[in-house]
């Protein structure tokens, strides 16, 4: 019994080698990623997805995910062109695209492209005024998702999409931007004002002047007024008489005399 666990333990420690170099020499990756394999340092490629046969020892796996990854950028402090102090922050939209060069190229491609969507942040918008950065934001994110394309396409990496989150401003400029918020509704609210007050003239000139050719629409709208008047439960009613009713009369005393 002796001599047979004596044989016993050394094929159980050897078993378990088995067992811990198998399991380090089997991978199994998902759709979604691949594994860059490294031979004795050497780059061999990129494989997967799904069963990856690795010598122990000798290989090295790097797994690398390939899907989209949003990457919510810090608010930073900018100045802008028209010396405004800012806070912005933003997101940006990448993927690995060749995993080789994600990592042979750049130590770590996520630190790297989320310090690169920072300074590129602050400086394209410390380039445009406030009034671009408020009303021009496609623009603005158009020009940082081109710059961080090129930027990041050595590495491997595809920016899709950035997209300027939010933009704090200070509450002085807050309260300046409603003055002159409030002051453009004024100046709105009196040109329509105005304009209205213009088109009104212009019909009661037009109406002066039909009614100049036709007296007998003076008639009609006098007329019409005391029908009008007339609908209301007045006890008194009060209404002009033209003066053009008394020249008939008026002729006829001075012919008189």
């Amino acid at each position: 019994m002796g001599a047979i666990g004596c044989i016993g333990t050394p094929l159980i420690i050897a078993g378990v080698i088995l067992l811990f170099i198998l399991a380090s020499a089997i991978r199994i990756l998902r759709e979604y990623e691949r594994g860059v394999v490294f031979r004795l340092g050497r780059l061999i490629g990129s494989k997967g997805p799904g069963l990856i046969i690795l010598i122990p020892i000798v290989d090295r796996m790097v797994r690398i995910d390939l899907r989209t990854i949003a990457h919510d950028v810090p608010p930073q402090d900018v100045i802008t062109k028209d010396n405004v102090s800012l806070k912005v922050n933003a997101v940006v939209y990448f993927r690995v695209m060749d995993p080789t060069k994600a990592v042979v190229e750049v130590a770590d491609f996520y630190f790297a492209t989320s310090q690169l969507a920072q300074t590129t942040l602050r400086s394209i918008l410390g380039q445009s005024e406030l009034d671009d950065v408020l009303t021009h934001r496609e623009k603005i994110n158009q020009s940082l998702q081109h710059i961080l394309d090129q930027s990041t396409d050595p590495w491997g990496i595809k920016v899709s999409m950035v997209e300027v989150k939010h933009v704090d401003l200070p509450v002085e400029m807050q309260r300046a931007m409603a003055k002159q918020a409030e002051a453009e509704r004024e100046r709105r609210a009196k040109v329509i004002n105005a304009e209205g007050e213009y088109q009104a003239a212009q019909r009661l000139a037009e109406a002066a002047g039909i009614i100049q050719d036709t007296p007998a629409a003076l008639q009609l709208r006098f007329l019409q007024t005391l029908r009008e008047v007339a609908a209301e439960n007045n006890s008194t009613t009060l209404f002009p008489i033209p003066i053009d009713l008394f020249e008939p009369f008026l002729k006829a005393f001075r012919k008189g005399k």
